[in-house]
């Protein structure tokens, strides 16, 4: 492997709740073609813990520094990975980036004055769905009719304990960070992303998309995650 192969980061991709990995194709082709090593992580979604454990798991594989890129929820899980010494860096799409102590169920516990409230149905046996008929215009508004049905129909059940999971040690306080903020999401108010990002001193990017943007806008998503591996390979 040459100095140079060894000091281009991995890119390591952490969906979130309702999802799983595939959604991140349109992205990892991006990168794919532009030369990085792509790993996707499939979160069981089922607490943050066996989350992280998931995730620590992929960054462990990497030939060298790891660019960590969590969407939504997976944000959370970025957040707590995110310490291992092997990241360098973590990039935040339309995701909850917690301080430390909070979690996605105290991020959502008091929403902006009109904000659009995900249909999150009622807990099942301790997962939770969204309600399939409002998927597409919640989640994925901008994603084509017939992908956004998938989806909607091929739901992962998100584990009400991931959900309350909380951060002990949040990566952008000792990493450096960027934030995609998507303009016209409806799961996670936009006013929160700007929020949550300008906490971070994350270096930020609005596009307008839903909260779906990595299926949707994968070249732009792809694009920042470029200009955040491209700034650690500098240092």
């Amino acid at each position: 492997m040459t100095a140079q192969a060894a000091s281009t980061p991995t890119i390591v991709l952490i969906h979130g709740g309702f999802v799983d990995g595939a959604g991140w194709e349109g992205v990892y082709n991006v990168l794919k073609k532009d030369g990085y090593d792509v790993s996707i992580v499939q979160n069981p979604t089922t607490s943050l813990a066996d989350d992280v454990a998931v995730t620590r798991r992929m960054i462990a594989q990497a030939a060298g520094p790891v660019i960590l890129v969590g969407h939504s929820y997976g944000g959370v899980v970025a957040t707590e990975a995110g310490t291992d010494p092997r990241v360098a860096g973590v990039v935040y799409i339309a995701a909850f980036a917690p301080d430390k102590g909070e979690s996605v169920q105290s991020l959502i516990s008091n929403p902006p004055p009109g904000a659009a409230v995900p249909p999150i149905l009622p807990p099942q046996d301790g997962f939770l769905f969204l309600d399939r008929s409002k998927f597409r215009a919640s989640f994925a508004a901008d994603v084509e009719e017939a992908k956004a049905a998938f989806m909607a129909d091929s739901q992962v059940p998100w584990g009400v304990e991931a959900l309350a999971g909380a951060v002990t040690e949040p990566a952008w306080k000792t990493k450096p960070s960027w934030y995609l903020v998507a303009t016209d999401d409806k799961m996670i108010p936009p006013p929160a992303q700007r929020q949550m990002s300008q906490r971070a001193g994350a270096t930020v990017v609005e596009v307008a998309g839903s909260h779906a943007v990595y299926v949707s806008k994968p070249q732009a998503v792809a694009a920042l995650i470029a200009q955040a591996a491209k700034a650690v390979s500098a240092k």
